[in-house]
């Protein structure tokens, strides 16, 4: 009589990382890359799903985590500079407070790109088009009007002295990929994102980056020029970081901090995230949550003086 032998299959992982993106951009990226390396440092239990939820540059997500699943403590989601300043400016549909805030672990760097088949060759001559002829031109991003990616061109050309910022045309896109493929097209012809989103494009030699927006030279990138070496001061990173719902526990809260603090310090992420043109910048906890919202309120005063809201 044969044997009954019991197979006990490897534990499947319930843990959930969202990108509210299409593949590819920068959210993508962070949940990607966070949930390989969970994984691989034994943090969780098997491996994480990464799930695509693009729309709204975030709100979608936002809206689904905050009234399905806001005491899911298996689920995480991406945000950035982006998500917090769609809610600054009241483009979400639930306050900045319907979630917890776990951690920032880097920054991306904001970039002006043309197409490598552009006439334009610098950050001067992009200037020059924009106050000569503000609706000449169609600028794109990953956000909306008004959103990071907009708001980082706006300060480019205020600073370079255009009087008409509400002239310039902005379409908005799920995602840097996704923009700097239609500029590609001939449908887009500037695109202001990070670096991080579009990286592959720049090393393939697709795109010329017209100015880096950093205090310095990006060390994974340092043939590309910042915009302050190039006569105009600015800069617009775009911190990199996890939230999940408003509901969770706070020793459910602590151990994703804890975990994602780990997983901060090791060598792989070090190696991923400066590989990518991220700066590592760790703020976990209580300390990125005053964070959060300093940030929102730095971005409604910001969206107030460029006229975005009133």
């Amino acid at each position: 009589m044969a044997t009954a032998v019991t197979v006990t299959a490897a534990p499947v992982s319930a843990n959930e990382c969202i990108a509210p993106s299409n593949p590819g951009g920068g959210w993508d990226f962070t949940c990607r890359t966070i949930g390989r390396i969970l994984t691989d440092l034994d943090l969780v239990d098997g491996n994480v799903q990464v799930t695509n939820m693009p729309g709204g540059v975030g709100a979608v997500t936002f809206a689904m985590v905050a009234s399905e699943r806001p005491d899911d403590a298996e689920l995480i989601v991406a945000t950035s500079t982006v998500g917090i300043t769609q809610i600054a400016q009241g483009r979400y549909p639930a306050p900045l407070g319907s979630m917890r805030y776990l951690a920032m672990l880097g920054a991306d760097v904001g970039v002006i790109a043309v197409d490598d088949e552009s006439p334009i060759q610098s950050l001067e001559e992009l200037n020059a088009a924009m106050i000569e002829d503000p609706t000449g031109l169609v600028t794109a991003g990953s956000s909306g009007a008004g959103g990071w990616d907009h708001i980082r061109l706006l300060m480019v050309a205020d600073e370079a002295g255009a009087d008409d910022l509400s002239a310039i045309r902005w379409v908005q896109f799920d995602g840097g990929t996704d923009a700097v493929t239609q500029m590609m097209g001939g449908q887009v012809d500037v695109v202001s994102t990070d670096l991080g989103e579009i990286a592959g494009f720049v090393e393939s030699g697709d795109i010329r980056v017209l100015a880096a927006l950093s205090d310095d030279p990006i060390p994974a990138f340092p043939d590309i020029p910042t915009a302050a070496s190039q006569g105009i001061d600015v800069t617009g990173y775009n911190w990199r970081g996890l939230y999940t719902g408003g509901d969770v526990t706070d020793e459910e809260y602590a151990s994703w901090v804890e975990r994602l603090e780990t997983l901060y310090n090791s060598d792989a992420w070090q190696t991923a995230a400066t590989e990518s043109g991220l700066v590592p910048i760790w703020r976990g906890g209580d300390e990125f949550e005053a964070f959060v919202r300093e940030q929102a309120d730095v971005m409604e005063q910001i969206s107030r003086d460029i006229g975005v809201i009133e």
